[in-house]
């Protein structure tokens, strides 16, 4: 071999071994800790699990996330901030859990008399939804991937009957967000309080009644030992979404390859929780029902005023809030055109 030769092919190695390098610097972090909003043994908790699950298949195994329970690294109300300064990479969250920080967040976590799962998921992945999710993220320097929804909640956990709209007055009750506007105005004392904490609020009287989650994640968390009755439909919750968030200068270290990966495992963990959830509701629900717990709903009559007090509740949102009236303006433009085509296709029953 010539001198020129092997100085060609000593350059051709150097070169080769810096774009390896580079690349391997541009694929990111191999490994992320995450911390979890809930307890990886329910549900909703275990939807970070699986998002984990699917990145670490899609990514061939480099690209790993460890996720922790509440508390672990962070507490759980903490998670937001947490990413967004840095103190931890990632997170997995109950987006509607941000709304004091982010106040459109609420929109996402917790829609009073909203869309179908279906239909805001169409408009999560298919219309403005993540767009102008992450346009409020920006500012805190943290990137959002949805990839986790719950069907429509329960209307809660009670030990009184609610037979009147006026049966709220007084009452101390653990809901989050609009829903827990919208009860304010019938008399209604709301709390937000974690998860972890809600039994042991119920149990000691701090709390007459509960919403938490869906009954697969409910009947975990022993709800039915210390209430009677157990309340539908979940007018305050049409859907719930969470996320996976990280840190965005963590985020741009991946290249545009790893990012995509990060996207498709998020996909992937919607179809499991869309495919796992409705079917086991009704499954838990006869459980519950076996223990002796009464399933009720809410008379017309107290919908019907919830609703009424819901449309003040939006107004005042869509007035104090211009990207709360952006989002949804946006998510009902996208819903009508679900719902139209689902009322085309309706059969006769």
């Amino acid at each position: 071999m010539s001198q020129y030769s092997r100085m060609s092919t000593a350059i051709g190695a150097g070169v080769a071994a810096l774009a390896l390098s580079t690349t391997l610097q541009a694929a990111g972090p191999a490994k992320l800790d995450v911390a979890n909003t809930f307890n990886t043994n329910i549900f909703i908790g275990e939807g970070a699990v699986r998002f984990a699950k699917e990145l670490e298949t899609v990514t061939d195994g480099k690209v790993q996330l460890k996720v922790h329970n509440p508390g672990d690294l962070v507490p759980a109300f903490e998670v937001f901030n947490a990413v967004s300064s840095g103190a931890i990479p990632a997170g997995w969250d109950w987006i509607g859990y941000w709304a004091g920080t982010v106040p459109v967040t609420n929109l996402y976590g917790a829609l009073p008399f909203g869309p179908s799962p279906e239909a805001f998921m169409s408009w999560m992945w298919a219309g403005e939804g993540t767009e102008i999710l992450q346009s409020a993220y920006d500012q805190y320097n943290v990137k959002v991937l949805p990839c986790f929804i719950s069907p429509q909640e329960t209307g809660g956990w009670y030990n009184k009957e609610i037979n009147d709209i006026k049966d709220f007055d007084g009452l101390r009750i653990r809901i989050s967000g609009l829903g827990a506007k919208v009860l304010n105005k019938y008399g209604a004392s709301t709390q937000l309080i974690p998860g972890g904490e809600i039994y042991l609020a119920l149990e000691r009287g701090r709390i007459d009644a509960t919403e938490f989650s869906v009954p697969q994640v409910d009947q975990l968390m022993g709800f039915e030992e210390i209430t009677k009755y157990y309340y539908f439909p979940g007018w305050h919750q049409s859907a719930s979404w969470f996320s996976f968030i990280i840190n965005k200068d963590v985020w741009n270290q991946y290249d545009d390859n790893t990012k995509a990966q990060f996207e498709t495992a998020c996909r992937a963990t919607l179809q499991w929780a869309m495919a796992e959830a409705p079917a086991e509701q009704i499954r838990t629900i006869r459980k519950l029902e076996a223990k002796g717990i009464e399933v009720k709903r809410f008379p017309d009559p107290v919908l019907s005023e919830l609703r009424k007090g819901w449309d003040e509740v939006r107004e005042e949102e869509m007035k104090n809030n211009p990207l709360f009236k952006k989002a949804y303006e946006s998510l009902m433009e996208h819903t009508e055109l679900v719902e139209e085509w689902y009322e085309l296709q309706a059969m006769p029953r």
